[in-house]
């Protein structure tokens, strides 16, 4: 297959609004039911299974059953980050009542992406470990020594995660934002950590994060980053 033609191919699988929807709720980084993924797509259980069935064929999803359950994700963090970066072109659909406004608004404060820190404070939290020397962009994005001794004391494995075939260390451009947030498998474990402490929340099924006011205290102590700097409540 041709470059051009394994590119038509990808847009022609984003191109049609449902499987787009699907892949927009698989963002979260969870495994979906097929109903499930229907529901989000607005459309029936039968074509919700030739959507999915068409997105596997693309690469872009994986499945896994269990039991009755079949279940889908996104094939990996690059088709996420992928999703991401091209739903900020184009026009946004207007919300068209106060709950999309809210969800709209949470989303853009705080979010994951696939699974990294997103949004504002996403965004706020890499501009933090750069400002403070943690991550470096001589001779490329890089962790310097004074980050690796703090990524460590958080408890992140560093020689675990450089093992791994998944780059270390990306930037992902915020769909919101415009600028960079920490992705690669550093900015997971940074997206894991801050779940397990507690210093951020998932709201329901949805990709939207609550910040703590635990997690404000230790963006404060350990980042220099006030409340208002974050700017997400």
């Amino acid at each position: 297959m041709t470059d051009a033609r394994a590119l038509a191919s990808v847009a022609c699988l984003l191109g049609d609004e449902s499987r787009a929807a699907m892949c927009l709720a698989l963002l979260d980084g969870g495994a979906w039911t097929v109903s499930e993924l229907a529901e989000a797509a607005s459309v029936g259980r039968a074509a919700a299974s030739e959507h999915v069935a068409r997105l596997v064929d693309g690469g872009l999803v994986k499945t896994q059953t269990q039991g009755r359950h079949k279940f889908v994700r996104l094939a990996g963090p690059q088709v996420a980050e992928l999703v991401e970066l091209l739903s900020g072109f184009g026009t946004p659909t207007p919300a068209r009542s106060l709950a999309a406004v809210r969800e709209r608004t949470r989303l853009a404060a705080a979010r994951t992406c696939y699974d990294h820190l997103a949004g504002r404070f996403g965004v706020a939290v890499h501009g933090a470990l750069v400002g403070r020397r943690m991550l470096t962009h001589r001779g490329g994005l890089g962790l310097t020594a004074r980050g690796r001794d703090w990524f460590a004391d958080l408890g992140v494995d560093l020689p675990g995660l450089e093992a791994q075939r998944r780059a270390l260390l990306r930037e992902c451009v915020d769909l919101t934002e415009r600028t960079p947030h920490l992705a690669g498998s550093l900015g997971a474990a940074l997206c894991e950590e801050f779940l397990d402490r507690d210093w951020v929340r998932r709201r329901d099924r949805t990709r939207t994060l609550e910040v703590t006011p635990l997690g404000e205290r230790a963006v404060e102590d350990l980042l220099g980053l006030a409340p208002a700097d974050l700017a997400v409540s």
